[in-house]
């Protein structure tokens, strides 16, 4: 896909369920994040996601749907915080509408869904919080959430330059890091702060293996949530930060979105 706000071109690979060909049929959507030192490739190359999709629809554990998955450019889903590398207003403002312009696509809110793994986890609830009017249900496996003292703790260099900073800046430490900006795309805050109403509009799912080191912070998010009164569904389940238990728990996650498109 050609971006005017980013100059360049965007890449991504779409899943077509079988006998999109042959109908005229206008079929839900999930957008299907990456996660960091990934791109647009590895859902279908280490997450078996053509299969899983195949036999799950085959099965009818979900209905029939369109998997978009984007190159995320390590880019944490988030435009840059000096202005220069909008990729957050791209997701929202091109590739949406190209997708859907594209493809046959329901755009109705309730047939919209966002989902990732890591990074991509992080970006899916953070887009899904930030534009509650456009995806009707969010699907995360083992988000990439920190809590502030996390994310003030991180080494420079690979531990923050090379990550963190492709979005927030390069070069911050400790508390500089928590900006006015962090906290507009922090999954905490915006979980924090969002609305109820905007909040309960959406259907939320997210999963952690119990020897991730990420699972403090999706406890924390559950937690969170909880005490808000927000409604929504978080398994801690058996595993870690890896690929067997992405491609084991993408089925489950599927089918939470799915039950949503058919309700």
């Amino acid at each position: 896909m050609p971006s005017k706000l980013l100059k360049t071109d965007v890449k991504y690979s779409v899943y077509l369920p079988d006998g999109y060909q042959d109908s005229e049929r206008k079929y839900p959507i999930v957008y299907l994040l990456n996660g960091y030192t990934g791109d647009e490739r590895d859902w279908i190359q280490f997450g078996n996601m053509q299969n899983i999709m195949d036999e799950g629809i085959a099965n009818s554990d979900f209905p029939a749907m369109i998997v978009v998955m984007p190159d995320g450019d390590d880019r944490l889903y988030i435009n840059k915080a000096d202005g220069t590398y909008p990729y957050g207003d791209m997701l929202i403002e091109e590739l949406v509408p190209f997708i859907e312009s594209k493809y046959r696509v329901r755009s109705e809110k309730q047939f919209r869904a966002v989902s990732g793994l890591s990074m991509g986890g992080a970006g899916c609830l953070m887009l899904a919080f930030k534009h509650h009017d456009l995806f009707g249900t969010v699907a995360a496996y083992s988000a990439a959430i920190r809590i502030d003292e996390e994310f003030m703790a991180y080494q420079k260099g690979d531990g923050w330059d090379n990550y963190f900073g492709r979005a927030f800046g390069t070069g911050l430490e400790g508390k500089d890091r928590i900006t006015d900006y962090y906290r507009q795309n922090n999954v905490l805050d915006l979980a924090k702060n969002t609305s109820i109403n905007a909040m309960n509009s959406l259907n939320i799912y997210f999963d952690c293996g119990d020897d991730d080191y990420l699972s403090p912070g999706n406890a924390h998010l559950h937690l969170l949530l909880k005490e808000r009164g927000i409604n929504h569904e978080f398994r801690m389940n058996q595993g870690a930060h890896t690929w067997p238990y992405w491609r084991e728990n993408l089925p489950i996650g599927m089918a939470f979105i799915g039950k949503q498109f058919t309700r």
